[in-house]
């Protein structure tokens, strides 16, 4: 779910003191067609659109009345970590166009806007995608064919990842390559075909899921999302991107809930005494999803060219006590690791 550049919904924020001829002055400015009235904490205390203004003045209010006078007071609003889904849903029910986020305190911090919901527009941060593996787990399959082109309903999986972060408005992509990269460097070349800028990454040996980016040149300017390319999900890539920056995360690691039924009755024990018995407990756990956000600076943890996975850049993070965080998923998720997980993916996209 992408909200309006961070910047930009700041313009549709107007202080309680303020009069009606300046909200349409804001509504004529900011092109978003709302105001969001806020108190001096920036609490949301109400919006006013193009239609409030008209009513207001054929009720023969004047430009210098105060727009609290013509506010609505009780506007829909959503809190941050709301999916796309529901978002879409809420908008589409209420016939509104604009949906303000408030926090828990209700300060405004961020506006959902109907066009960028249905048609995210273009995101300048960058999505690489580790595709240089071996895939030998998956052999005879990967013999002659890198995994991230194994077909999935007809197209590589690597197509698959690119158009679903392309329909959520990312543009340029890095794909880091090894094992048979000409293959992938062929079928897709710059990425012209698919309205996208696709550039490479040679690894002259394997570097690991983080060794990869330090061939990173130049260096992305925003937060930039890492993927491997063998793991398929409806995960929304712009909504982590969002979580990542609302949090202030130098690093984002995208988690699932793994959950293990042990197969037998568990016998707790203090020394030779029995305290209890727990019938098949199942266990609960969080596991790495293949999914990253970090920010540039992280970089400067990687020495160029060496070997290196994403838990140890993000134990490497957490030791300079900067802000490591999970995000937790619930979508659908398939690391397509193994022949039956290949087939799995494929019994779930006969497209």
């Amino acid at each position: 779910m992408k909200p309006v550049d961070h910047q930009l919904w700041r313009t549709a924020l107007l202080p309680v003191g303020a009069t009606i001829q300046q909200a349409i002055s804001n509504l004529d400015e900011s092109g978003l067609q709302i105001v969001l009235v806020i108190s001096a904490d920036g609490r949301l205390l109400g919006s006013v659109t193009d239609g409030d203004v008209r009513r207001a003045l054929l009720k023969g209010l004047q430009l210098d009345s105060a727009v609290q006078d013509i506010m609505f007071t009780a506007p829909l609003v959503v809190p941050p970590e709301l999916g796309r889904e529901m978002v879409l849903h809420l908008m589409h029910a209420n016939k509104i166009h604009q949906l303000p986020i408030v926090d828990i305190e209700r300060r405004v911090v961020g506006l959902h806007l109907w066009d960028e919901v249905v048609e995210p527009a273009n995101r300048p941060n960058t999505m690489v995608i580790m595709a240089g593996g071996l895939g030998k787990r998956l052999l005879p399959f990967t013999e002659d064919c890198p995994k991230p082109m194994l077909p999935v309903g007809g197209k590589p999986m690597l197509e698959r990842i690119i158009e679903r972060a392309k329909s959520e408005g990312f543009c340029r992509f890095i794909v880091a390559i090894h094992y048979l990269g000409h293959m992938i460097e062929e079928y897709f070349g710059d990425g012209g075909k698919w309205g996208i800028e696709i550039r490479y990454l040679r690894e002259d040996s394997p570097l690991g899921t983080a060794g990869a980016i330090s061939l990173l040149s130049p260096r992305p300017m925003e937060p930039f999302l890492v993927t491997n390319g063998d793991v398929l999900s409806d995960i929304r890539y712009g909504e982590i991107l969002d979580f990542h920056a609302r949090h202030d995360a130098k690093a984002t690691m995208a988690v699932r809930l793994h959950e293990w039924q042990n197969p037998f009755g568990v016998v707790r024990t203090e020394g030779i005494t029995i305290t209890g018995f727990d019938e098949k407990p199942v266990y609960r756990t969080h596991v790495n999803a293949g999914i990253y956000v970090l920010a540039p600076s992280v970089l400067d943890e990687l020495v160029v060219g060496q070997q290196c996975d994403m838990p140890t850049l993000f134990e490497r993070i957490q030791r300079l006590g900067q802000n490591t965080i999970a995000y937790p998923m619930h979508e659908p998720w398939l690391d397509v690791g193994r022949p039956d997980d290949l087939q799995k993916a494929r019994s779930q996209y006969l497209v």
